[in-house]
């Protein structure tokens, strides 16, 4: 099995080609968002061609669904949907928040952490993460865990909020909430479509993937396209 991941929504525009074991076949990163709308499918052809497959060999398309940049979201997800429906292929989507967790297990080897990500207007997003073992994923993955009483463990913090526990905080919004004593925090940490794709291989062998009309994005703030003055908060 073949996959093809990719990613826009971490201000960058990320393409990566891996087989089921996660190994990488191609890989391809440009930073900045001002030509990703013009980049992503040049860079999905250039990493199919030094695969040396067609998207007719890929088994699913793997896209960070947010939460994140609105327009980033948008750019990948919609580019999937069209793939998918075009190739008749399935679709994963991927938290972008587990992501930066997976990615600071990778750099730093931590097994349980906050991912917080800038979200603009005062707020970070915001979710927790840790190892878990489990028989059938083939490597090790960050899984979510609930926060509080709900059912999700992605939501909005304000700025300075504090955390539950004195876990590590990683990802740009680490520094924008009040840290506890001696609270670790990790700003840099940015996953690419490997790390987005490592991901979605490992929750398609579990659930397999969904047809383009499911593959949705995951915003949070459902009112991020308005003003601030419409969204009450000027």
């Amino acid at each position: 099995m073949k996959f093809l991941a990719m990613d826009t929504v971490f201000d960058q525009c990320s393409v990566a080609v891996l087989d089921s074991n996660g190994h990488v076949l191609a890989s391809h990163t440009e930073t900045g968002k001002r030509q990703q709308t013009q980049q992503i499918l040049p860079m999905i052809d250039a990493a199919l061609s030094e695969a040396q497959l067609k998207l007719a060999d890929i088994t699913a398309l793997i896209f960070n669904r947010g939460p994140g940049a609105f327009s980033g979201i948008r750019i990948n997800t919609a580019v999937v949907q069209a793939l998918s429906v075009a190739h008749d292929i399935p679709c994963v989507g991927v938290s972008s928040l587990q992501a930066i967790a997976q990615r600071a297990y990778q750099q730093y080897g931590l097994s349980e952490v906050y991912s917080a990500l800038d979200a603009r207007m005062q707020q970070v997003y915001f979710g927790h993460y840790k190892i878990e073992n489990d028989s059938q994923m083939s490597h090790v993955v960050m899984q979510p865990v609930s926060i509080g009483a709900s059912d999700s463990n992605e939501q909005l913090l304000d700025y300075d909020s504090q955390t539950a526990l004195n876990l590590p905080i990683v990802g740009n919004g680490s520094i924008l909430l009040n840290a506890r004593s001696e609270q670790i925090c990790h700003e840099e940490v940015w996953p690419d479509a490997v790390v987005i794709g490592q991901l979605g291989i490992a929750q398609f062998m579990i659930l397999g993937g969904t047809d383009a009309a499911n593959a949705l994005p995951k915003y949070l703030r459902n009112q991020a396209w308005k003003t601030l003055k419409e969204q009450g908060k000027a």
